[in-house]
């Protein structure tokens, strides 16, 4: 960036003041140059040599006398000789900030304890010397930044500072950009919904960040983007913890006002969250191993349900709710990792609001998940997360299949052993018949009925003689005869669902059931009709799988 020409009262808050000096008055006038500072005592009578035109005023009470000048009246003789500002050690009064505002004075506190004769001579060092002033404050930043994350006081707070040191919004990510943080300045709130979704692409990143593995090697730690905003744009820097992108922290502001301050905050404000995200991590990692080793003697059937309870407490999980087992498996060669997995599971469940526990079980090759469901309705409720978690997968991951089962739900701790039992076997049973669609133990007795029968024979002829003439009616038509049966039992029957699944207007799914009826020669308004046809393309499909 271009070294700056004239240093303004922002630059003078920005790289001299104490770091949590505040802005109490004028606020839209921190543009006037500063040629100069000089320390007045309140206890003396209102000095009688007058301020220079653009100089800062430190306005102090250090002295043990009794004040003589008010900071109204400094205020007043501010802007008499036009200075620039005034910095007061205390607090202003109301008056003051009234008078300041009217006269367009801009009116700085100090932090406690600040002294004065100090802030002086760094004002003067700014002056004399901007880019060595520029350097001590970089360290002063990164200081200031790292020690919060060093006293545990939060991502918030540490975005909370980078606004308060940049008086710009902030926003922190993670690597997939989801938004963990972010400090709103109100001028901006207008149109912050467009420039979150701006932030929320990946292939709105500086092309030098979008590779995680290789981020930490770009020269430029910190890139300036304009935004679809007119007349803003960013500073963003990746976060990197042990040569990986784990996110990115963004300063956003009117492109003609970012300057070195937003630059250095940015880059130490990086190293800063990367330490907070390490920290936050292995805290992670130590609650993921803990609830690890309690699942597994859970399913070992060695915890009671007072033990229980006591652990749900510590993480935070109500153990006295119906609880249903979910399990997650990829399927075939050259699949993503567990980790990835059970990162989509944790994605999805934060997502749903859903109360679960998520577990990677790497020897059996799984992700297990006890889903805290509705005691009303455990089933479709639990199956409508399964199904989120499928989704999901398939967006991510369009060419890859998982497999997925559901058991039993379990009203106590010590029936969790045997709702995994049954999501296992359920599982199994999806990979058999190589779906994505989650399977529930109690719909399968049919598919296990079906897969105990040794005599295949017997059941290919079962189903030419029920579904061969829709078959060959599809070959020779190129129809969908037997895709719209499939819809139609998915849809247990249901015609404008079926319609719906099939994306066809209704008419034109009644013109096939018709067909169906007259090709087969079969009426499936018969009970006894539907269930044949069922099994029939439940064992072609089971059939075609193995």
């Amino acid at each position: 960036m271009p070294e700056a020409t004239t240093i303004t009262v922002e630059d003078v808050r920005k790289l001299a003041l104490p770091l949590g000096t505040r802005v109490v008055a004028g606020d839209g006038h921190l543009n006037h140059p500063v040629t100069w500072t000089t320390v007045i005592y309140l206890e003396n009578k209102t000095p009688s040599k007058p301020f220079q035109r653009g100089e800062l005023v430190l306005a102090t009470n250090e002295g043990s006398g009794p004040r003589q000048t008010t900071d109204v009246d400094v205020i007043r003789l501010a802007y008499d000789t036009q200075a620039s500002a005034v910095v007061l050690t205390e607090p202003a009064s109301p008056a003051a900030i009234a008078e300041a505002n009217a006269f367009g004075i801009p009116v700085l506190v100090l932090p406690s304890g600040s002294r004065v004769r100090l802030v002086e001579r760094t004002i003067v060092s700014l002056l004399v010397d901007r880019k060595g002033q520029l350097e001590r404050r970089a360290t002063q930043i990164y200081r200031q930044l790292t020690q919060i994350s060093t006293r545990n006081e939060g991502m918030t707070e540490l975005v909370n500072a980078m606004a308060r040191l940049t008086n710009k919004s902030i926003v922190v990510q993670d690597k997939r950009l989801r938004v963990l943080d972010s400090a709103v300045q109100p001028q901006f709130i207008g149109s912050w919904d467009e420039v979150e979704t701006f932030l929320r692409n990946v292939y709105n990143l500086p092309v030098e960040f979008q590779d995680r593995l290789r981020v930490g090697e770009v020269e430029n730690p910190v890139l300036l983007q304009s935004l679809p905003t007119p007349g803003l744009a960013r500073l963003v820097a990746p976060i990197i913890t042990k040569g990986i992108g784990r996110g990115y922290v963004s300063i956003i502001g009117r492109d003609t006002e970012l300057d070195d301050i937003d630059l250095l905050v940015a880059e130490h404000g990086a190293a800063a969250c990367a330490l907070e995200m390490a920290k936050a991590k292995a805290i992670s990692d130590t609650e993921k191993r803990l609830r690890g080793t309690f699942l597994d003697r859970v399913l070992l059937g060695d915890v009671s349900q007072q033990e229980a309870i006591r652990q749900g407490e510590r993480f935070e999980h109500d153990m006295t709710q119906v609880h249903v087992a979910i399990v997650l498996a990829w399927q075939g060669d050259k699949t993503p990792s567990n980790r990835r997995l059970e990162t989509l599971v944790n994605t999805v469940v934060a997502a749903q609001r859903a109360s679960a526990l998520v577990w990677q079980r790497e020897r059996e090759n799984e992700v297990l998940v006890f889903h805290a469901t509705d005691s009303r309705d455990p089933i479709d409720t639990s199956m409508k997360l399964a199904k989120a978690f499928s989704q999901e997968i398939q967006r991510q991951y369009p060419g890859q299949r998982v497999a997925l089962g559901v058991g039993q739900p379990a009203r106590d701790v010590a029936a969790w052993r045997s709702s995994y039992r049954d999501a296992v076997q359920a599982l199994e049973l999806a990979a058999r018949l190589q779906t994505d669609t989650p399977l529930y133990i109690g719909d399968l007795g049919v598919y296990q009925l079906i897969l105990s029968l040794a005599d295949r024979e017997k059941l290919l002829n079962f189903c030419e003689r029920t579904l061969g003439p829709l078959i060959d009616y599809d070959q020779r038509q190129r129809a969908d005869l037997i895709k719209t049966l499939e819809a139609f039992f998915a849809c247990h029957g249901n015609l404008s669902q079926t319609a719906e699944m099939l994306i066809v207007h209704r008419n034109t799914l009644l013109y096939r059931m018709n067909r169906i009826n007259e090709i087969a020669q079969i009426d499936l308004n018969r009970p006894e009709t539907r269930l044949a046809l069922h099994l029939a393309l439940t064992i072609r499909r089971l059939i075609a799988m193995n």
